[in-house]
């Protein structure tokens, strides 16, 4: 009893500190970006390894001042603090049960320096951006891990993350010019400026002289030096970057590469600037295949001195969960039980240089027996298909493991010359312990292999079972083998109890003698890569429930979060089905009650309400889940039967003529009351009437003319027929109120179609059809079944069964018949029928200077973004595509019903389309919020088609 009285305490203790902490938080930072919900909380606090911990606060930084002030407070209060960037990590060093430190949307900063030579940027810019930003001048950032497009530029630096091509000599330790730090103690440290380094040095000799002291013992220890070199000859990431103590004597040169590989144990990282790597324009990859892993290493051995950018190593189970992948080789299926592959990539400056390379790499392989003839491709879409697969390797098996399981994917790296015996050993040890189904892949090139299988932690058996793996691979990789245990993953926590191991006591009595300098209450990043917890990799490992056949395949990675729409206002797809799996769990065992009912009854807003079901999650997921579909599915579930749909399906003519009148009338009152006098009162019926009447938008349009006041020129028998069908939206929306062009997207559509040659046919019962995206979005599955039967057998009528082809005017229209109707029907959506059959058929007269593009979701997903882009190109010298907005958020009627969507996706558009004049894009409703948010006026391509183009005939 004593015992539990005394826990009691404790926690009560940490409560009120926590509480005291927030309070003091509250006067400089607002409350909203405080965050201690039980929803968000755990949202927030989940990242892409197998752990879980509850944050007891968070923290939304804005700046380096704020981060500052909450490392003075967490001392104060003696609180740990956890730093997190965009949680793509896979060890377990961004969770905490404390304070975690988030970063805002405003870590976004960044300064291109000599022609691209070096760039400076802030630890929110996401690392494919950095690379966009340096395309320009033929370079990129040095590290490129798999998890580019989502990983934040704080993640890479604080673990050291290197990738394919990377290697050893090109990751941020190699390729650090230097950063601002932010220390346990809130001081700032500007190691580009001489003036912070003197004032550092005034306030930290004592560290600088610990540093320097631990350099000049580590150089006089030549067995340690020479460790160390060894260790880093390899990939490696275990501990704390220990060479910085011998490749450097001045400490604040080792001070700053110390902090690269540290995961947020030393310090915050606000700022790094790298010198950048040569981005070769010009690549060709080849799938060459082995007997056995044997001759594949020994070929790893026999290209290591030619001229490849990667060599990926990928086992026969590996290649085995890829048959029939698109893009993948057919001699996959006949390869033997134990054939290995290798996925070569060669890059060059020029055409006569590749030529050069491949023959050098051709001639390094000459010796060796292949199974396939050696065939290089410089094809783009077999190139990215070969790296699709290499990438999606880990999330492959993910895809397929039993619910419940998770999928762990471990990082090891052997001295290339012992890789082959290293890897056969490896494969043993997975055999021993019963996981048969690990595939081993990798950057052979380094020794780097990465082994993913699939793990249960309901089990004490199976937790016991993988504990004893991990102890077994330790001893093989590290101590048998020299090698790395963790190669560029980081260490975190899985791996935190086997340092020691690898590395030897006095290195790790060195490690703890850093953590000591740098924080000496220990309150950063506690337990992660050093720690006394002997059992630490097995505690607090995340729970994966069953939650719905929509979603469970997830591997909650996060590659889905940075084109998600609702990211900075509520949740993103990784955050909606973690929260959804708890509150599955928490039903299903009957656990806490209160905690179901309040994550339930904040899951409508946070998550359901606040979705845009746009879709866009699935392109970036490598399982292909689409968060949406979960969405929909519990709108259904809360209005399972609603007859308000139903009736809308059966009455939808009217419903569309009610429409146009309330525009119609809206657009005159609006004339006698102004926008605010719109706002105010549409605000009170709005809430009045549940969400039936919607909020007024500024740029509300006027009502759409009829179809039957359109001209129709008179044809004749040789004329090229189409089927035009006008989705709800155009035949409802005219233009907006601030358009110099005042005509219907229906009308211009029908000059573009008419201009390039076409017999514009109209299905004769148009007005009364609708895709059923509509309903569809709203979880009304039979509404929107009735609508899309009805729309099949018209459009299968009117185009005498597909022979005429069908173009459509707004793309997630067109998407969702594409999902829904009768295969042989040919479906346009109206930017790849512009491009592919109006503009060969027409005379560009003259081009626009500058514009701005959005891109639709439903064009992203339907692979019609490169089309839309070119297009763009052919109409305007400038596109402007503002590179953080994907999904603009006005999902439909969204914009109208929960505004606060649009507003978050779109709060960068105005900025980033400044010096435009004009935006365009392929959807009716999305261009209503982009000519709200922009501050210039959307409309639909096919206005600027018309505006500039002449008939060839003509």
């Amino acid at each position: 009893m004593k015992a539990d009285s005394t826990a009691t305490n404790t926690l009560a203790h940490k409560a009120t500190h926590y509480h005291d902490l927030y309070l003091a938080l509250k006067n400089v930072i607002d409350d909203a970006r405080l965050i201690r919900d039980p929803l968000r909380t755990l949202a927030y606090g989940t990242d892409a390894s197998f752990y879980r911990l509850i944050p007891q606060l968070i923290v939304r930084v804005n700046n380096e001042d704020e981060v500052r002030i909450v490392l003075e407070e967490a001392r104060k209060h003696d609180l740990p603090v956890t730093f997190r960037a965009a949680g793509t990590s896979l060890s377990g060093q961004a969770v905490t049960d404390s304070i975690l430190i988030q970063l805002s949307d405003n870590w976004k900063g960044h300064r291109v320096h000599d022609h691209g030579h070096s760039i400076s940027l802030q630890p929110g810019i996401i690392g494919a951006r950095a690379n966009q930003l340096l395309a320009p001048f033929q370079r990129k950032i040095g590290p490129d891990p798999a998890s580019i497009n989502a990983c934040m530029i704080g993640g890479i630096a604080a673990n050291n993350a290197s990738g394919m091509c990377c290697g050893t000599a090109q990751n941020s330790y190699h390729t650090i010019q230097n950063a601002r730090l932010i220390f346990a103690d809130g001081t700032l440290l500007d190691t580009a400026d001489e003036a912070s380094r003197a004032a550092f040095r005034e306030r930290h000799g004592d560290l600088l002289n610990t540093l320097t002291r631990l350099s000049q013992d580590v150089m006089a220890n030549t067995a340690l030096a020479d460790k160390i070199r060894h260790k880093y000859r390899l990939k490696n990431t275990t501990g704390y970057s220990l060479n910085s103590l011998t490749d450097y004597h001045d400490p604040f040169d080792i001070l700053l590469h110390l902090m690269i590989g540290s995961e947020g144990t030393l310090g915050f990282i606000s700022e790094v600037t790298y010198e950048t790597v040569v981005d070769h324009p010009i690549k060709a990859a080849a799938m060459i295949f082995f007997d056995d892993m044997e001759a594949t290493c020994r070929a790893v051995t026999e290209l290591k001195p030619s001229p490849v950018s990667a060599v990926e190593l990928i086992d026969r189970a590996g290649l085995r969960a890829v048959e029939g992948k698109p893009g993948m080789p057919d001699i996959l299926s006949s390869l033997g039980p134990q054939a290995a592959g290798l996925l070569v990539d060669v890059r060059a400056a020029d055409a006569e240089e590749l030529e050069a390379n491949l023959a050098l790499v051709k001639q390094a392989l000459s010796g060796q027996a292949t199974l396939n003839p050696i065939e290089f491709t410089q094809d783009k879409v077999i190139y990215d298909s070969y790296w699709k697969i290499r990438k999606g390797l880990f999330p492959a098996v993910g895809a397929v493991r039993p619910v419940g399981t998770t999928v762990i994917i471990e990082d090891v790296a052997f001295p290339i010359e012992k890789l082959a015996e290293g890897v056969l050993e490896l494969q043993g040890v997975f055999q021993k312990h019963g996981y048969s189904e690990a595939i081993l892949f990798g950057h052979a090139l380094e020794g780097n292999l990465h082994f993913v299988f699939t793990q249960g932690f309901d089990d004490p058996k199976e937790v016991k079972r993988y504990e004893q793996l991990m102890d077994e691979v330790a001893q093989l990789v590290a101590v048998k083998y020299q090698g790395s245990l963790k190669a560029e993953h980081g260490t975190g926590r899985n791996m935190a109890p086997y340092v020691e191991l690898e590395w030897g006591k006095e290195a790790y009595d060195i490690m703890w003698e850093i953590k000591r300098a740098f924080d000496p209450q220990g309150l950063l990043n506690p337990d992660v890569i050093l720690s006394h917890n002997a059992n630490l990799h097995v505690q607090n490992l995340k729970p994966l429930p069953k939650a719905n056949d929509k979603v469970d395949t997830c591997i909650e990675c996060g590659f889905c979060e940075p084109v998600c729409p609702s990211k900075a206002l509520t949740l993103t797809p990784r955050q909606r089905i973690v929260v959804w799996r708890e509150i599955q769990r928490l039903t299903t065992t009957g656990a806490d009650p209160e905690r179901l009912a309040l994550l339930q009854k904040d899951y409508d807003y946070q998550a359901i309400d606040t979705c845009a079901a746009c879709g866009l999650c699935s392109t970036q997921c490598p399982v292909g889940i689409n968060t949406g579909d979960l969405t929909r599915e519990l709108r259904h579930d809360r209005h399972p039967n609603s007859k308000v749909g139903y009736w809308v399906a059966d009455h939808f003519e009217g419903t569309t003529k009610a429409a146009k009148l309330g525009l119609s009338v809206a657009s005159g009152t609006r004339r006698v009351i102004g926008d605010s006098g719109m706002t105010k009162v549409t605000s009170l019926l709005n809430k009045a009437s549940k969400g039936v009447v919607p909020q007024w938008h500024k740029q509300t349009p006027t009502a759409a003319g009829s179809l039957g006041s359109i001209p129709i020129k008179q044809w004749d028998d040789t004329q090229k027929d189409v089927v035009y069908f006008p989705s709800c939206a155009t035949r409802v929306m005219g233009a907006g109120p601030n358009a110099e062009d005042k005509r219907s997207v229906m009308e211009v559509m029908f000059s573009v179609l008419q201009k390039a040659g076409y017999k514009v046919i109209v299905p004769k019962e148009v007005e009364s059809q609708c895709c059923g995206m509509a309903f569809q979005s709203k979880g009304q599955f039979d509404a929107a079944k009735q609508k899309s039967d009805e729309l099949n057998r018209l459009l299968l009528d009117v185009s005498d069964n597909g022979r005429i082809p069908i173009v459509c005017d707004v793309s997630p229209c067109l998407s969702s018949m594409k999902e829904s109707l009768d295969s042989r029907l040919e479906l346009h959506e109206q930017v790849s029928f512009v491009s592919s059959h109006v503009m060969p058929n027409v005379r560009v007269r003259e081009k626009l200077g500058k514009m701005a593009l959005h891109v639709t979701c439903s064009t992203t997903r339907m692979g019609l973004a490169d089309s839309f882009v070119q297009l763009a190109h052919q109409l305007a010298d400038e596109v402007v595509i503002p590179p953080d907005i994907t999904c603009c958020g006005f999902a439909g009627d969204k914009g109208f019903s929960t505004p606060e969507l649009n507003a978050s996706a779109l709060k960068t558009l105005a900025k980033a389309v400044e010096g435009c004049e004009v935006g365009y894009s392929n959807s009716r409703t999305c261009e209503i919020g982009l000519s709200e948010h922009s501050g210039i006026e959307y409309q639909s391509i096919v206005y600027l088609v018309d505006q500039l183009t002449q008939s060839s005939a003509s």
